[in-house]
């Protein structure tokens, strides 16, 4: 049993921040519809996984545990068919900017003349105040404002990752903030609107950086893979790989001098607080190489593991899939799609329940539900064939 049965999700949400947050409440049980378009949405095939299926990476990595319907929400017909489906509903999630939603009919106002006690999700770039308000963005849009990516970056200049952090954040606050309302609801009998935006999301992770600019004017520079705040802390090459050690604390950092040879630097002032460590982290990130330079990526962890020195290996994507540990340790749950060579290996969500197992289902394919769902609000074969003619899904 999960602890949200008995919750059906209009998932409107396309990419990661709708559809990931569709997803987690999948996870605890609730029923999720995906709506896209007909034919497909744009997000299905983000990083394609061949000609014989309909979904990429992308899809299957944020999609589980849903219904598929495809429909054509700006036809009258197909507003009728939105209009039954919100009827039905607790949560509707849409991540796109507010007139785009507005036209559509998926605003707060219009959704509570339908359901007054409706929970909507929407999720957009900037928010719906400030001059951006009206700007399209991306993940990379949030990378690059909150100063994270400028800080990341070295002599080349800013550098952003391809993990999209400020999407799963925001996906995961979206979750957090329909589960809220759900609480909310319970207590009150009303629903309510829960606003996210990229930006805030992105500013959230590196609040701390903007704490520190704001008071103390640390002008924290662009320092690549090196930590500014504690050393040594930076990514060391072995003879087969690439190591990353990351000391914070005096503790650690004297545990780290004796296993390198360092022991000299222990008192030494350059080094007698975690910040001044991570403003000389030149001079410990040479330490390191120096120790690790002979070592094999097994050697240096074993001997930085067994110190009790923070270290993991860095691992191409195909290492990640083999890893020992993370395979042991179940972090991926295969899930069979059709056309797929083999099952895609889905991650387990982050929180893993003693008494409520979740991840039920793999993506649905394009509209692959569409007759079910239609016929539980009321629409019979010929009328479903009808639509299906005039393209309405």
């Amino acid at each position: 049993m999960g602890v949200l049965d008995g919750i059906r999700v209009l998932d409107f949400g396309r990419y990661i921040a709708g559809p990931l947050c569709s997803s987690l409440l999948g996870d605890l049980g609730a029923e999720v519809i995906r709506i896209e378009r007909v034919g497909g949405g744009e997000d299905r095939l983000t990083a394609p996984l061949g000609d014989d299926t309909d979904a990429g990476a992308g899809y299957h990595a944020f999609n589980r545990n849903k219904k598929g319907l495809t429909l054509d929400p700006g036809s009258p017909k197909g507003r009728e068919i939105v209009r039954r489906l919100v009827k039905t509903a607790d949560i509707v999630v849409v991540n796109m900017p507010i007139d785009a939603i507005t036209k559509i009919g998926l605003d707060y106002e219009s959704l509570t003349a339908i359901k007054p006690d409706i929970i909507l999700i929407h999720t957009s770039a900037f928010g719906t105040e400030g001059p951006y308000m009206e700007r399209v963005g991306f993940d990379g849009i949030g990378q690059a404002m909150n100063g994270a990516t400028y800080i990341s970056g070295d002599e080349r200049g800013p550098r952003r990752t391809t993990a999209p952090y400020v999407d799963v954040t925001t996906a995961m606050f979206n979750a957090y903030g329909a589960l809220a309302a759900l609480r909310y609801r319970d207590q009150t009998g009303e629903g309510q609107k829960v606003e996210t935006n990229l930006l805030r999301s992105a500013l959230q992770l590196t609040n701390a950086t903007l704490i520190e600019q704001a008071l103390v004017q640390a002008n924290r520079y662009p320092g690549g893979n090196r930590m500014q705040g504690a050393g040594p802390s930076d990514i060391h090459k072995t003879t087969d790989g690439w190591v990353l050690v990351q000391v914070v604390s005096e503790g650690l950092f004297r545990r780290w001098a004796k296993l390198v040879g360092a022991e000299d630097l222990i008192g030494d002032p350059r080094f007698v607080t975690d910040e001044l460590r991570g403003q000389h982290n030149d001079i410990l990130s040479a330490r390191t190489d120096a120790w690790i330079s002979g070592l094999t990526t097994v050697e240096a962890l074993d001997a930085l593991g067994a110190a009790k020195i923070p270290a993991g290996p860095v691992l191409s994507p195909q290492q990640a899939l083999d890893d020992p540990h993370i395979n042991a340790a179940k972090y991926f749950y295969p899930r069979e799609y059709p056309g797929l060579p083999e099952p895609a290996p889905i991650i387990e969500p982050g929180a893993r329940f003693s008494k409520t197992p979740s991840l039920r289902g793999r993506p649905p394919t394009v509209g692959e539900h569409t007759d079910e769902i239609l016929a539980g609000i009321g629409y019979s074969a010929d009328e479903i064939a009808q639509l299906r003619a005039e393209g309405v899904v």
